[in-house]
């Protein structure tokens, strides 16, 4: 007989299980010797962990099922093995033959079915192929300084996996657990694949998609999608380590602005600081840094400027950080209770406790004086944590924290536990602090290290890469991770940060890419050779100008994909798999997609597959239809064959794309004069969107933003009801429909006859409209 139940426990052998489902596509699970681990997390937050929905329990023999609207959990009671289905009876994951969970030594290990087409994504930045099928990766934040593409760990672990069959179904699991962890996708067995943790508990989300979106959906859903950005973080940036003066750094805003190369941040790394040491400004080389503030402000730029979280040892000198912090008592402890100290850029260095809140709170409030002088953003490298001495480039496992944080347990731990976490909490005390100290304002936070859920926090960036080809077509599939795994606002040091000075053409093929990543910011290291836009000479700066202008006009569409991101989870950057999922079936590489990706839905960039090479080679596109970005004209079928050549990157665009552009603007900061263009690509599902905001407040929460949806058919333009009360800069719409043959058509708005013009080289007919904000239907054809 069934009864429901908000969640089920059984035991085995030592081990208690207990199911239960926060949503009735999520299942969540969790088990432990004897007892369950204690119910909190840093990633889940604690209204999300919380819920429960209602389960139907029946009991057959050995066998209990579990049921929700969406999904059946089948529990072997006898084994603790695991099936998961949906209400079709397809199976979204099960335990593997065998012993499907150990937990021993105070560590788990677990093992689930590996269908022979199944594919394996996520797990944030790693490098080697997108598909993760038939390797296996450490989770442990680690500095990795010039990394290669085999290199693991990383600065970053994200427990989260996304599973896709050669059917297009989808599922994800997320593994709740800060140790140092693993996942092994059919390295060490052919048909399972494993994942488990040194220590802490067995919890873990399995989600059913059922498609790839749903699942990058679920995921956000549980841990959170990211803030919206400030427009400006959009935009070009230009760094290095370091600019060494205020004078160099004023300079290179300057040619930037001369150049007429479009550019909204300036970055400046730890040299500006007295003696590398956070919080603190050398006045002999950075004179006047509310100085630089405001100047850069007046050229519509931003500074965001370094603080790494680690505090120079420095008694009796004055150094603030320092002598609230020891009064405060926020730093990390050896066992034997004195703080522990480790050699970073400061020299001897102490490290806050982050997993305590009041720690956050105190670290949050040093950010007052760069607040009030106006910089824009911040940076929290070296976070993993970072230090120089041992050789496991970071601290002690036995160096203690303290836990005290609202939903768990107030306890000592260590670094075992939390060193995953630092940096993600270091981020969050940045960002938290900032909005504290000016509430109006969207705080821009960028970190090196993170966990689940740091998305919630701040932006990041791959690390220290190399100037290299092979760097350039890793950073491709590491973006993608990063926003399949939540971190929708990445991006890599363009043109390489570490080793030799990239090629002119190197520089410029990475600019072109980076120009349809979600963060563009051009950083490079001290000892190299100059890497700004401007270097190389005139034909080289020519095409990298070109490139960020286009970025610029398509940023309507680009702050579009933010706002979506910031509702749904879904990446601005991401494969092309996840609106096409049918393309894994098609062979090796993921259909021939592997090394493409699109911004947004409507957008695919397909550079070549070896950087290196000038033979052609084969572009394989989801479908029949689609657009040349660059020409307008319609690909005659679903694949085409470019040469490699310097100044064009291969761009297509979806049929059925109505794509914003503005004219162009030198900063995002500058109002865009004129009228919006309306790009249209005839096509199936021929929809697009409008989003419109102050870019800077949370004036768009009170409803302060616009809001709007345009579709099309062969015969018509439709304009929906536009939501919010924020007035656009544009004043009408220049609407271009590519792929058109024949005479001009009649086109009627309300009644009244609307002038066409057709360009018969170029395949488009265009036509001038007044701003439409409220429901209206433009009729073509006749």
């Amino acid at each position: 007989m069934a009864k429901t139940v908000d969640h089920y426990v059984a035991e085995q052998n030592g081990v208690t299980i207990e199911i239960s489902a926060p949503r009735a596509d999520v299942v969540r699970i969790r088990a432990g010797k004897q007892s369950l681990p204690e119910d909190a997390s840093w990633a889940v937050p604690p209204a999300v962990r919380s819920r429960r929905v209602p389960i139907e329990v029946t009991t057959s023999g050995d066998d209990t099922e579990l049921r929700t609207a969406a999904l059946v959990v089948t529990l072997d009671r006898a084994t603790l093995a695991i099936t998961i289905r949906d209400t079709q009876g397809r199976v979204v994951l099960a335990d593997a033959p065998g012993t499907a969970l150990d937990i021993a030594n105070g560590g788990f290990r677990l093992r689930k079915a590996m269908p022979p087409d199944a594919h394996y994504f996520g797990l944030g930045d790693k490098t080697g192929s997108l598909d993760r099928r038939g390797g296996a990766f450490t989770l442990w934040n680690s500095d990795q300084f010039g990394f290669t593409p085999s290199t693991d760990p990383l600065y970053k672990s994200i427990p989260f996996v996304l599973g896709l069959d050669g059917t297009g179904h989808a599922f994800g699991l997320f593994m709740d657990n800060s140790w140092r962890s693993f996942f092994d996708f059919g390295k060490s067995e052919r048909a399972a694949f494993s994942f488990g943790a040194e220590g802490g508990p067995v919890d873990y989300y399995v989600m059913a998609g059922p498609g790839p979106k749903d699942v990058v959906q679920d995921y956000a859903w549980l841990t959170g999608t990211p803030p919206l950005t400030p427009r400006w973080a959009l935009g070009f940036q230009q760094s290095r380590w370091s600019y060494m003066s205020q004078t160099e750094a004023q300079g290179i805003a300057d040619r930037l602005r001369a150049d007429r190369i479009p550019a909204d941040v300036l970055w400046l790394d730890i040299d500006y600081q007295d003696r590398n040491r956070p919080f603190t400004i050398n006045t002999k080389s950075f004179p006047d840094l509310p100085g630089l503030v405001q100047k850069l402000k007046t050229q519509d730029m931003h500074l965001v400027v370094i603080t790494d979280l680690h505090i120079a040892d420095a008694p009796n000198q004055g150094y603030k950080p320092y002598d609230s912090g020891i009064s405060a008592d926020v730093f990390m402890k050896n066992p034997d209770g004195k703080p522990f100290v480790g050699t970073v850029w400061p020299g001897p260095a102490l490290f806050p406790d982050f997993t305590q809140a009041p720690v956050r709170a105190w670290w949050g409030a040093q950010y007052r004086d760069f607040v009030g002088m106006g910089v824009a953003g911040f940076w929290n490298d070296m976070n993993e944590p970072a230090v120089f001495e041992p050789v496991t480039k970071t601290m002690p496992l036995d160096v203690v924290n303290m836990i005290d944080e609202p939903g768990f347990a107030a306890r000592k731990t260590t670094q075992a536990e939390v060193h995953n976490l630092t940096g993600m909490l270091n981020s969050r005390a940045t960002y938290e602090g900032v909005l504290k100290l000016a509430p109006d304002k969207r705080p821009f936070v960028m970190t090196r290290a993170s966990f689940a859920g740091g998305q919630r926090y701040a932006a990041t960036w791959t690390g220290d890469n190399s100037s290299s080809w092979a760097h350039l077509k890793l950073s491709v599939s590491q973006l993608v991770s990063l926003g399949l795994s939540g971190f929708a606002y990445a991006g890599d040091d363009i043109g390489g940060f570490a080793g030799d000075p990239p090629s002119p053409d190197l520089l410029t093929r990475w600019i072109e890419v980076g120009a349809f990543n979600p963060i563009f910011r051009d950083h490079y290291q001290k000892g190299k050779a100059e890497q700004e836009v401007w270097v190389h000479g005139k034909e080289q700066e020519d095409i990298r100008r070109r490139y960020i202008e286009e970025r610029y006009r398509l940023m309507p569409y680009i702050y579009g994909l933010a706002d979506e991101n910031s509702r749904t989870g879904l990446p601005l950057m991401r494969p092309v798999f996840l609106d096409y999922p049918a393309v894994v079936s098609r062979g090796d590489r993921l259909g021939g997609t592997e090394d493409q990706f699109m911004l947004g839905g409507d957008l695919l960039i397909a550079p070549p597959t070896t950087w290196e090479s000038p033979a052609p080679y084969r572009i394989i596109l989801p479908g029949p239809g689609w657009y040349d970005y660059w020409t307008g004209l319609p690909l005659t079928g679903a694949a085409t064959t470019e040469t490699p050549a310097l100044g064009h990157l291969p761009v297509f665009v979806r049929p059925g794309t109505i794509l914003p552009r503005q004219p162009l603007v030198q900063s995002t900061v500058e109002t865009p004069k004129g009228r919006l263009q309306l790009a249209i690509y005839p096509g199936a599902d021929c929809q697009g969107g409008l989003y419109l905001d102050d870019g800077e407040s949370f004036a768009y929460k009170s409803g302060a933003y616009l809001r709007q949806r345009i579709s099309c058919d062969a015969t018509s333009l439709s304009f929906g009801n536009r939501a919010g009360s924020f007035k656009p800069w544009w004043t009408g719409f220049d609407v271009v429909i590519h792929g058109w043959t024949g005479p001009a058509p009649k086109i009627r708005l309300d009644g009244r006859t609307v002038a066409s013009t057709v360009d018969a080289a170029a395949h488009t007919v265009s036509f001038a409209l007044p701003d439409i904000a409220h429901p209206a239907r433009v009729a073509i054809g006749g």
